[in-house]
């Protein structure tokens, strides 16, 4: 049997599996198992233990839960609540103004947490109650909450981007630093959708009450102190890793204590608070370790079998493709997958191929992993399976239905794609800032 069959039997088998409602670490750890054994009878036996000595020896990976913890500090103790009292103050006189502060609210989310979850939860279940009980367009909202949760997957302490990192062998903090340009630029085109939208029609974002609005300038002020702790938090942690003063597994600790001294001495630090955060962050940590574990394994097979390279001579020499009609292919496979696959399963599942076919191809694997990552952004709001449609379904309330989730896409994806297109075009918005700080 060619090494060509035996890849796409792997990648058959494992498809089969998680069809099945399989987890995606157990599908793909038990095809690379089996695979092992059968192409290298016992000496596939090593694969599970060097891959898990890879996992152990990977420094960086401590920063995961750090940061999950810290995200999770900040949402339980509702620190992250007084974010958006401070936007309805400071945003609600503008038209559309509250949208706006959804969106700035996503984002330093993003910054806290890493995971598009944390901010759909706070925008579902804060945010878009407020917006609708002041006559905000239920469609536009909806969405604004959908687009502005997916950019915790490419705002730094993006998961996302760790796992990315684990499995292409890159470093996190360069990855996330590349995911800090494009995240920006993707909230300001946001921004400017909300604004012009408003501007056209103002009954779709219309301003606060008037009675909303008298707040004296020290009630304005100290709303905005506590807004901008979460923000503190962020500032402390980044700034030294960004000046070269600590590494970046030293500060997701500070971040992590940060957010634990915050919550004590705001005096929200309940045994519940401090239980759920552990509980959480120790399940969501051990499922990515779990993930990354089968994915190495995988990958061991696969790189063994030397498919990429006679994948790479297929597009390249048989076929005549250009890199560019490769790179473009590989990007809208990944959106057919993102309508019945999270990211990760969907990294886990191509990343053995399509990464080292990257580099093959002659392309930054730093640059593709925030193309791949801003791809995931918009599987996430593609119908019919998209990710965040359905969180939004289950944590939006009674009025909001699907068809309403379904409608309010549209403008959202075209501005991710727009943005996705402006990073392929111009490399240097992902590569300048790692550039500027590592080269310096």
């Amino acid at each position: 049997m060619s090494y060509s069959m035996i890849a796409t039997m792997m990648f058959s088998m494992m498809a089969l599996l998680m069809a099945t409602g399989q987890r995606v670490f157990a599908a793909i750890g038990a095809v690379a198992s089996i695979a092992a054994i059968l192409l290298w009878d016992t000496g596939g036996v090593e694969l599970p233990f060097t891959a898990a000595m890879k996992l152990m020896n990977w420094y960086p990976m401590l920063t995961l839960p750090m940061f999950i913890f810290m995200g999770y500090i900040l949402s339980e103790s509702k620190i992250a609540d007084d974010l958006y009292k401070m936007f309805h103050v400071w945003m609600g006189p503008m038209p559309g103004g509250l949208a706006i502060g959804t969106i700035a609210l996503m984002v330093l989310v993003s910054a806290m947490n890493g995971l598009s979850v944390a901010g759909m939860a706070i925008g579902a279940t804060i945010a878009l109650p407020e917006l609708l009980k002041r006559g905000y367009d239920k469609k536009m909202v909806t969405g604004v909450v959908q687009a502005g949760s997916s950019l915790g997957i490419l705002v730094p302490p993006s998961v996302v981007l760790v796992l990315y990192a684990m499995i292409a062998r890159q470093p996190v903090g360069q990855l996330w630093l590349a995911g800090v340009v494009p995240g920006l630029v993707m909230a300001t085109l946001f921004i400017i959708y909300i604004v012009v939208r408003c501007r056209l029609n103002p009954q779709l974002g219309p301003v606060l009450p008037l009675e909303e609005r008298q707040v004296s300038q020290a009630e304005k002020m100290k709303l905005l102190a506590a807004g901008l702790l979460p923000l503190g938090i962020f500032a402390v942690m980044m700034v030294p890793f960004v000046n070269g003063w600590t590494s970046l597994v030293e500060s997701s600790a500070i971040g992590a204590m940060s957010a634990l001294l915050a919550a004590i001495l705001k005096r929200r630090m309940t045994k519940q608070v401090f239980e759920n955060s552990l509980r959480n962050t120790l399940a969501i940590s051990c499922m990515f370790m779990w993930i990354i574990l089968a994915a190495l394994g995988f990958g061991a097979v696969f790189d063994g079998l030397g498919a990429v390279r006679a994948i790479a001579d297929l597009f390249t020499e048989q076929l005549g493709l250009s890199p560019w009609t490769i790179l473009i292919l590989m990007q809208l496979s990944f959106l057919v997958m993102g309508t019945f696959l999270d990211d990760t399963a969907m990294l886990v599942i191509v990343a053995p191929l399509y990464v080292p076919l990257v580099n093959a191809l002659g392309f930054d694997l730093i640059w593709y992993g925030v193309l791949y990552t801003i791809t995931c952004q918009i599987a996430y709001m593609t119908p019919p399976f998209g990710y965040n449609l359905f969180l939004m379904r289950a944590m939006a309330p009674p009025e909001i239905t699907l068809r309403d989730i379904y409608n309010s896409i549209g403008p959202f994806v075209a501005i991710m794609v727009l943005s996705l297109v402006l990073i392929m075009l111009f490399p240097q918005l992902a590569l300048w800032l790692p550039e500027y700080v590592y080269g310096s």
